[in-house]
C-alpha cells in the first residue's frame, strides 16, 4: 500500500514558500520513512504538520510523551497511530529499534515522519538500525529566494547579513537584538548538553564566539585552542557539537591530482550570518558598512545559500575552495556530472576584471568545461572571458 502524497506546485508555510516541499512529499511516496533535521528553529515542525495534516504528531521535548516512548516504546508506537510525526526524536534514541521492526513488518510509504535538531545522534542511530529504509532531508532557515518570493527579503545586504533567515524573525516581525540572544541561551543550555556533558558552558560560549570571529578562514586548531584557553582536543570535541547542530560548517580544499603543494585546513562558516553576527555582538545592520568582516560575512551568506539550494532539492553538497602553498585561492570549486566549477565571491558593487585573477590563473592548469562565476554584490549580469558575473540574489541559479 502506498501513502497517497499529491504533488503541489508550491506550499505556503505561514506565507513562506518553502521549496523542499514537493522534494519530502515526493520522497515519502518512495520510503516508510523520512528523516528530517536541521538547526533549532529552522521550520521544520511547522513545515510537516501543515503538510502532514493527517498525521498525530509527539514531540519527544514533552515530558510525559518522553517518559512513555522510554517506559514502553512498544506501547508508544502502537498508540501513535499509523502516521505519526516524531519531533526532536533524539531525545528518546531507544526508540529507533522498535521502529526499525514496525518498519521491517511493511507498513505504507510516508508512515513516519523522524524531526531533529541533532544530527550526529539522530543520523548515528539512523545508521544503525534505519539504514535504507529512511530518506534524509535537511532543512536550514529561510533561503534568499524563499524570503524573496514572499516579499520578506530585507532592504539593503547589510540588513539581510545581520538579519539572518530563521523563520520566526520574519513570522514574528522580530528585530535580531529580540531573538538571538534567546535562541543563543536555548540552545547553550539545552541543546548543547543534549550532544555532549560539557561542564563549562561559558567556555563553550567563549568558543563559539571566537568561530564567528573567522568566518571564512582556515580553520588553525591550535591558534584557536590557545585563543580558547582549551586544549587542541577540547576543541575538537566541541567543534563537532557545533557541526552536529547546524551551527557551523566545514569546507574542505580541493586537491586535484597533481603536482603541486595544497593547504589541507578546512575554512570554517556559520549557516546563518544573523547569527554570527549575534556572537559577535554586532547590534544593527549599519555597523556592517565598516566592520572588518563584511566581506567574510557576504563569503559565509554566499555558502550557506549554495547549501540551501542542494538540501532543498534532496542533494548532497559538493563544494570546496582551491589554495596552493603560494596563496592563489578560488573561493568555491563545484563538483557537477564529472566536471568542476570555479567560483569568485566578492563584496563589491562594480564589475572589475580582477576578480577574475584567480579563476584564469587556476584555469591555466585546468581548462574548464563550462562557464565560471563571480558572485558579487553588484546588480549587472555579464559574461566576460566566458566568466559570468552574478548577483548575489540569483547564486541560487549556478
Amino acid at each position: 500500500m502506498q501513502l497517497n502524497c499529491k504533488i503541489v506546485p508550491f506550499v505556503i508555510i505561514d506565507m513562506i514558500y518553502r521549496k523542499i516541499s514537493n522534494v519530502l512529499l515526493s520522497l515519502m511516496q518512495k520510503y516508510p520513512a523520512i528523516n528530517l533535521t536541521g538547526p533549532r528553529q529552522s521550520g521544520k515542525t511547522t513545515l510537516v504538520r501543515e503538510l502532514l495534516k493527517d498525521h498525530r504528531y509527539f514531540s519527544l521535548e514533552n515530558p510525559d510523551i518522553r517518559l512513555f516512548a522510554e517506559d514502553d516504546p512498544r506501547g508508544f508506537i502502537r498508540s501513535a497511530g499509523e502516521r505519526f510525526i516524531l519531533d526532536e526524536v533524539q531525545n528518546a534514541p531507544e526508540l529507533f529499534s522498535y521502529l526499525q521492526q514496525v518498519i521491517d513488518d511493511g507498513i505504507p510509504n510516508g508512515s513516519i515522519i523522524l524531526l531533529g535538531s541533532q544530527s550526529f545522534l539522530v543520523n548515528e542511530r539512523i545508521s544503525q538500525s534505519l539504514a535504507g529504509r529512511v530518506a534524509n532531508l535537511k532543512l536550514l532557515p529561510f533561503s534568499n529566494r524563499e524570503l524573496q518570493a514572499a516579499n520578506l527579503l530585507p532592504d539593503g545586504l547589510n540588513r539581510l547579513l545581520f538579519s539572518g533567515g530563521y523563520p520566526r524573525l520574519y513570522k514574528e516581525q522580530m528585530h535580531p537584538a529580540e531573538f538571538f540572544p534567546h535562541y543563543i541561551e536555548t540552545y547553550l543550555q539545552h541543546d548543547v548538553r543534549l550532544i555532549k556533558n560539557i561542564g563549562d558552558i561559558s567556555a563553550f560560549n567563549r568558543l563559539m564566539r571566537l568561530c564567528a570571529g573567522r568566518v571564512g578562514n582556515m580553520l588553525n586548531l591550535s591558534t584557536l585552542a590557545g585563543d580558547a584557553n582549551l586544549s587542541v582536543n577540547t576543541v575538537k570535541s566541541w567543534l563537532s557539537v557545533l557541526e552536529a547542530s547546524y551551527i557551523v560548517f566545514f569546507i574542505h580544499p580541493y586537491s586535484p591530482n597533481v603536482n603541486r603543494r595544497w593547504v589541507k585546513m578546512p575554512k570554517l562558516y556559520f549557516y546563518d550570518t544573523g547569527l554570527a553576527c549575534a556572537l559577535l555582538n554586532i547590534e544593527s545592520d549599519r555597523q556592517i558598512d565598516n566592520f572588518y568582516m563584511k566581506g567574510n560575512m557576504f563569503e559565509n551568506m554566499i555558502f550557506s545559500e549554495l547549501l540551501k539550494e542542494r538540501y532543498n532539492n534532496g542533494l548532497n553538497a559538493q563544494f570546496y575552495f582551491m589554495r596552493d602553498a603560494k596563496g592563489n585561492e578560488v573561493d568555491c570549486v563545484i563538483e557537477k556530472a564529472g566536471e568542476t566549477v570555479f567560483l569568485e565571491i566578492k563584496m563589491s558593487d562594480t564589475l572589475l576584471p580582477a576578480h577574475q585573477k584567480s579563476i584564469r590563473l587556476f584555469r591555466k592548469e585546468y581548462p574548464a568545461l563550462s562557464t565560471d562565476y563571480v558572485v558579487y554584490s553588484g546588480t549587472e549580469e555579464v559574461i566576460y572571458h566566458n566568466i559570468r558575473y552574478c548577483n548575489w540574489k540569483n547564486v541560487d541559479k549556478i
